[in-house]
């Protein structure tokens, strides 16, 4: 039996392209993932298990509003928001929700294959500095890139008493990271960054950054002349499995002037997804959705997380080598247990379980940390990843 499931695993290791890449059922699907709950070491920060999972900085910690981002302690209870509504727009290329602050790449398909989506968090410029809406494409991809800065950084730069070089070289402290994909749009890019914290935040001069390792994957497989799109949709709404789901983020103000509660976007999203309005009964939900703006992607009056609460599992997150040192330990620590395949869940992406008991689950973390260099933790998923 081991020797089978170390097959399996070795199997998805091969198959698998990436974690965060979703196969979509048909051309109408508009939801993919699936939320779940892990439950935190006394070392972890938010960002920490965020960026396991690919999750950026606004989207864990306003997930996660009552839960301290640097010191939630031990086993607290943290809600990755690892569902998602697709962006209205063509499945085609890249396509960049700055609302949401993150991408959707379309790989071209081959023969009858089903389309995939990968998708990534990424930081975008703050107010005054706003990445630029519009229709463009990838024009260059720059490995090791210098940075010049342009006179009105270095002015802004100035100002604060901390002066740039006419030129940064490639290395450890450039801001561009280590790779960069140029746009058709003069002086943006998609970059990596030094400074991976910021990933999830309004925090640049109008280029979208990511993760090191979501640049290296994305430069790795995004062709020159991708096209990007860059749009604005605070509010989305999607169907799976004949249930609407809602999502919406906080409005921007450069954007966006609507005051107070407005439901007119989401309204919008909602008549695109299903052709028609919700019930009376139905609708408060989604004027609550549009107030609280949290990003989680929830069903229609699912008032809490649909977790399923006495079954428990482990969970590696979503890093692309923890299959294989999963796969290794097992033959050292002599365990026999089943991966749980997840619906819904990112390509290649399989828990351990599931337990009876939390304290069982707790054990395989300890385990598997005593033999790995593993992020490990207990989990509890969506009923309807099951």
């Amino acid at each position: 039996m081991l020797h089978i499931v170390i097959t399996l695993i070795m199997g998805l290791i091969v198959t698998a392209t990436h974690a965060t890449t979703f196969e979509l059922e048909d051309a109408n699907t508009r939801v993919v993932g699936h939320n779940l709950i892990v439950y935190s070491h006394q070392e972890d920060t938010l960002l920490d298990i965020g960026r396991a999972f690919d999750v950026g900085y606004n989207e864990i910690v306003n997930a996660n509003p009552d839960v301290d981002p640097w010191l939630p302690g031990e086993n607290q209870r943290v809600v990755i928001p690892n569902r998602f509504i697709l962006p209205d727009a063509p499945h085609e290329g890249i396509v960049v929700n700055l609302a949401e602050m993150r991408l959707y790449y379309y790989p071209k398909t081959k023969n009858n294959e089903r389309q995939k989506v990968i998708t990534h968090p990424i930081g975008v410029g703050r107010e005054g500095w706003t990445t630029p809406l519009g229709k463009t494409r990838v024009i260059q991809r720059i490995k090791d890139p210098s940075w010049t800065p342009p006179a009105s950084i270095k002015a802004e730069h100035l100002a604060k008493g901390d002066p740039l070089p006419n030129v940064v070289p490639a290395g450890p402290n450039n801001p561009l990271g280590a790779y960069a994909m140029r746009l058709g749009m003069t002086g943006y890019l998609f970059h990596g960054t030094n400074k991976p914290y910021g990933v999830g935040m309004r925090v640049s001069h109008g280029c979208i950054r990511l993760f090191p390792e979501d640049i290296e994957h994305l430069f790795g497989i995004v062709p020159v002349n991708t096209p990007v799109e860059i749009l604005y949709q605070p509010h989305k709404a999607g169907l799976l499995d004949g249930q609407i789901y809602l999502e919406a983020h906080e409005v921007q103000s450069d954007f966006d002037s609507r005051q107070g509660n407005n439901m007119t976007t989401m309204v919008s999203a909602i008549l695109n997804a299903q052709d028609a309005l919700l019930s009376d009964d139905d609708f408060p939900f989604a004027e609550k959705i549009v107030r609280d703006h949290s990003g989680l992607v929830k069903r229609v009056n699912e008032t809490e997380q649909a977790i399923v609460r006495d079954v428990w599992f482990v969970h590696t997150g979503l890093t692309k080598n923890a299959k294989f040192k999963v796969a290794q330990a097992f033959a050292t620590l002599n365990i026999n247990d089943a991966f749980w395949p997840l619906r819904h869940g990112a390509e290649g992406e399989i828990v351990l379980g599931p337990f009876d008991t939390q304290q069982q689950a707790n054990e395989r973390v300890i385990a598997l940390k005593q033999v790995t260099d593993l992020l490990v933790w207990t989990a509890q998923v969506s009923s309807d990843a099951l």
